[in-house]
């Protein structure tokens, strides 16, 4: 279907109603990724020499409230990236120790 305007230009018109376009089905929600377990590491690699500790395998819905909790508890600095709980420093036993209520928390690493 074409559109003839008053300074002769013809535009093409496309309608979004109807014809071949497929509706989409719902799609499950997604289970959790992993085998379930959370697991509290302590690493430095690539943040010059200062250490923090990663909490890994939390439910992507949880990671912000636990993030925050766990940054009062320890009483320093972190944030969430892709999923996974970083705090300052070495907070390990006292992290496992507070998850272990809700998680299966675990320490992983050396």
């Amino acid at each position: 279907m074409s559109i003839r305007r008053k300074n002769g230009n013809t535009n093409r018109v496309y309608s979004t109603h109807g014809g071949r376009i497929r509706q989409s089905q719902a799609t499950p929600p997604a289970a959790p990724g992993g085998d379930g377990n959370v697991r509290v590491s302590r690493t430095r690699t690539g943040r010059k020499g200062k250490t923090v500790t990663l909490v890994t395998g939390l439910p992507p819905s949880d990671a912000a409230v636990v993030a925050k909790e766990l940054r009062r508890l320890c009483g320093s600095g972190g944030s969430v990236k892709h999923g996974v709980v970083e705090i300052q420093g070495d907070h390990r036993e006292r992290i496992v120790g507070h998850l272990a209520g809700r998680y299966s928390a675990r320490m992983a690493g050396g």
